[in-house]
């Protein structure tokens, strides 16, 4: 604003003194045009300096910030590159002993003395309210944040003691929110097996129950989806991760609030698929909807980071505790 102001009042003192000087024969039109041409371009180059000091501190933060980024370094680290070797035949698949977590910015603990295991070809659903723990237990068992107490074990080793990548090439992860990319919708369902065909890729798509309608769209598995899957519903994007985990062939599949932003219809099409889904697999499953895990083999309902009852589904009513008193609010 001030420069503008500036350049403005330069030509009102330039015209008003260059013009006695013209009218006495003093000077030409063109000296007066030259010297506001002039005038211009220096006024033009000093604002420029102007804005070059006022951005230089702001360009040296960004710089230190960049620099801080690559040079950061993971809070999780691996205590060797060196692959675990596991038993050929082991019952408990994951086992919990005497878990505890909490954040390193919080005194509070999120959990608190979780035991309990997960034996080969179960499911095990876990249930609660809002900021029970139940997706904090996820994380730990994929590593996204460390136990801070106690000792989580896959197959009788500590989790701790093997390379991540070992341990999540054991497990999926299928989120409430359904993460898909840019390209062909073939490409999606192929996103954690790379080198899949496109007849195992046709076969996983049939297995999620997803196949008809991807053999709708106008390219079918070449149909393009956008960044952001905007010309797919949510429930179809869901069915596309399903067709994933199929497709990778998991020992261990964790089912995190999978079907909870859809509506009913679909959440009984992607629970047909997840029935299939999780025959033979170590599966866990949080949920807030009871439909979805009555036919779990062990229920744990957890409270304030604590699990408070534990036991299949007739086995819990009978308790009348506080997993009957869920199942009544939401069934009676």
């Amino acid at each position: 604003m001030g420069f503008f102001f500036a350049i403005n009042l330069f030509v009102i003192v330039a015209y008003s003194l260059s013009g006695f000087r013209v009218t006495a024969g003093a000077f030409q039109l063109g000296d007066i045009t030259a010297i506001i041409e002039y005038a211009f371009m220096a006024l033009f180059y000093l604002m420029m300096a102007q804005l070059v000091i006022l951005t230089l501190p702001r360009a040296f933060e960004c710089a230190n910030r960049v620099n801080e980024v690559f040079n950061f370094s993971p809070t999780i680290q691996d205590k060797t590159e060196k692959e675990i070797w596991f038993p050929a035949s082991c019952e408990n698949v994951l086992e919990f002993q005497d878990v505890s977590f909490r954040f390193t910015d919080s005194e509070k603990y999120t959990l608190k003395n979780l035991n309990f295991s997960c034996k080969r070809g179960t499911t095990t659903a876990i249930i609660g309210g809002t900021g029970s723990g139940k997706s904090t237990i996820a994380s730990l068992i994929l590593r996204f944040n460390e136990v801070t107490n106690g000792s989580l074990n896959l197959k009788n080793v500590d989790i701790q003691k093997m390379p991540q990548h070992q341990l999540r090439d054991h497990i999926v992860y299928v989120q409430q929110r359904a993460w898909l990319f840019a390209g062909t919708i073939a490409e999606n369902i192929a996103y954690g097996k790379p080198n899949a065909t496109r007849e195992e890729i046709v076969r996983a798509a049939e297995m999620a129950r997803v196949d008809y309608f991807i053999r709708t769209m106008p390219q079918g598995y070449d149909t393009i989806v956008d960044n952001d899957a905007g010309n797919l519903s949510v429930g179809q994007r869901q069915l596309i991760t399903i067709a994933r985990v199929f497709l990778c062939d998991p020992p261990i599949i964790i089912l995190d609030e999978a079907t909870s932003s859809v509506d009913t219809r679909t959440e009984a099409e992607i629970g047909k698929s997840m029935k299939e889904l999780m025959k033979g697999r170590t599966s866990f499953v949080i949920a807030h909807r009871l439909g979805a895990i009555r036919d779990a083999d062990i229920i744990l309902y957890m409270e304030n980071g604590n699990i408070i009852e534990q036991g299949s589904h007739q086995e819990l009513l009978s308790k009348g505790g506080a997993y009957a008193s869920l199942y009544n609010s939401q069934f009676a």
